[in-house]
């Protein structure tokens, strides 16, 4: 005699099955679709090496920054739309600007400081503030994953679009207006890390400090847009009254753009700057480091 399961026996089996294809599904889009929400559960299911979770936590974060719309724009769209507008206002005439260079040659500098600034004080911020307030560093917490691997990370991508940014701008400055290589590369280079990592610095601690994702915006913002003016990124201080000039000097973003300049056009090391903003980095690193909540 054949036995022949009843309906009531075979439909809890075959629940089980739908709900573990279901779960395997998912698993699979999950790995080849990381959202915010989900691209941690990548490193969380594997056994990667250190250096592999952090390239792949890299990777996935470049993506996601570059899905930003906001984050791109100020990065890589704004200081381009600033150096064509003013390059075609002012043009790169000798003389244009002090020390007998083009005032695109001068000004060229400061639209990398800008790039720094908005890193620093916008897109690093709001980033972990967003993940906080949506549980991921919680959950990174909880993975294999090292702290320093998940803030490493972010550090990374926002160096790497730093980078990413400076190369567009040299080579729209260049073949737009003509302006000539750094009159020293590997100072131009030393003063790009060194503003690049304090603004990171500077963005570790906003991160830490701000509790909600809109909270970072506003307070970015209110940092950033005096910055912005004032420290002549956007608008040369040599258009500027001398009292603007020295008051001026309270803003990290002005030593960023002085230090850059120097560099930049005159092969020179801005001594004061540097040690500025060498204390600003540090005190903020210390400070980040206490308030950090990963919650």
């Amino acid at each position: 005699m054949s036995f022949s399961p009843s309906p009531t026996t075979a439909r809890p089996a075959h629940r089980r099955q739908q709900r573990r294809f279901q779960q395997t599904q998912h698993e699979h889009s999950q790995r080849a679709n990381p959202t915010p929400d989900g691209h941690f559960l990548l490193l969380l299911t594997s056994n990667a090496q250190p250096m592999k979770a952090f390239l792949t936590l890299t990777w996935t974060e470049s993506k996601l920054f570059l899905r930003e719309p906001a984050a791109t724009f100020f990065t890589l769209g704004f200081p381009l739309l600033l150096l064509v507008a003013f390059g075609a206002i002012f043009g790169n005439d000798p003389a244009s600007a002090p020390g007998e260079v083009g005032y695109t040659t001068y000004a060229l500098p400061g639209y990398i400081a800008l790039t720094i600034g908005s890193l620093g004080l916008l897109s690093l911020p709001i980033t972990l503030a967003t993940q906080r307030d949506h549980g991921i560093l919680r959950r990174f917490r909880v993975t294999p994953l090292r702290p320093v691997t998940v803030l490493g990370a972010q550090a990374t991508v926002h160096l790497g679009m730093l980078t990413g940014s400076t190369l567009l701008l040299g080579a729209a400055a260049g073949v737009g207006y003509d302006v000539p290589l750094p009159a020293s590369p590997l100072l131009a280079l030393t003063a790009l890390v060194f503003g690049g990592v304090t603004f990171l610095a500077v963005g570790f601690l906003l991160g830490a400090l701000v509790p909600t994702a809109r909270a970072a915006q506003a307070v970015g913002m209110t940092l950033f847009f005096p910055m912005l003016f004032l420290s002549g990124a956007a608008i040369p201080q040599f258009l500027f009254p001398d009292w603007l000039r020295t008051a001026s000097v309270v803003l990290p973003l002005t030593h960023t753009t002085r230090l850059l300049q120097d560099a930049w056009l005159h092969g020179q090391w801005n001594g004061t700057a540097a040690l500025v903003l060498a204390g600003v980095g540090i005190g903020s690193t210390i400070a980040a480091t206490w308030a950090f909540q990963w919650t």
